[in-house]
């Protein structure tokens, strides 16, 4: 059976399960449109589905996803944004309060920033991978200098961190962002997911430290 068969099966299953059993879902949205609350900026990676972590239904998030999760700085030049292009229609179009950088453990993008390995050629066959990595440019250079200083600290983590605080401080560059922010329309947040446990450590913006989820709220276990 080719992938693609396999997707297709995949689909004739959820014509006949949850398609059917949230039909009543899919009429309000194909009528109404969508009026998710929640924008949430992931990573590519295919371990890392925000609406599985979420465990939520058709049309309650309104998820973007790139290499890294990153966020690029507001610019005004006539090249291709998409990943602004987004964050404007949720923000100003659609009208979200909620918009959070999802990183997690094992990013690929992040491997790759930390040793200029971005596939079969050095720098991608584009270049593109090496250029948007370019963005976390002086975060990689602290997680590095960190690591070699303290044989405990693991780049790797650090660097994935410190990439949703830089996507963090990139999105209050947007000044569509920035104002709805003062106003109290909207808040910013920042997670961290681990794949090989399953855990969810939050930003908490009283302590700069990610602090992890429990089915009882926060534990101290920041970084």
């Amino acid at each position: 059976m080719s992938e693609f068969s396999a997707l297709l099966d995949g689909y004739r299953r959820f014509r006949a399960g949850p398609y059917v059993e949230q039909r009543q879902r899919y009429d309000a949205l194909a009528n109404e449109g969508q009026s998710p609350r929640t924008m949430i900026i992931a990573c590519s990676d295919s371990r890392v589905d925000p609406t599985r972590i979420f465990d939520t239904g058709p049309g309650a998030l309104f998820v973007v996803r790139n290499v890294a999760n990153l966020v690029p700085p507001y610019e005004t030049d006539r090249g291709y944004h998409g990943a602004s292009a987004a964050i404007e229609f949720a923000v100003t179009q659609i009208e979200v309060s909620e918009l959070i950088v999802m990183g997690h453990a094992q990013c690929g993008g992040i491997t790759a920033s930390l040793t200029g390995k971005f596939g079969g050629a050095k720098h991608g066959e584009g270049g593109f991978i090496d250029h948007w990595m370019d963005m976390i440019g002086p975060a990689r250079e602290a997680a590095v200098a960190a690591a070699a200083a303290h044989p405990d600290i693991d780049a790797q983590e650090v660097l994935e961190l410190a990439a949703i605080r830089l996507s963090l401080d990139n999105l209050r560059s947007f000044p569509f962002v920035a104002a709805r922010v003062d106003a109290g329309t909207l808040t910013l947040r920042g997670a961290h997911f681990g794949i090989a446990d399953g855990t969810l450590r939050v930003l908490d913006p009283a302590t700069d430290r990610f602090e992890v989820i429990d089915l009882n709220g926060l534990l101290s276990a920041g970084a």
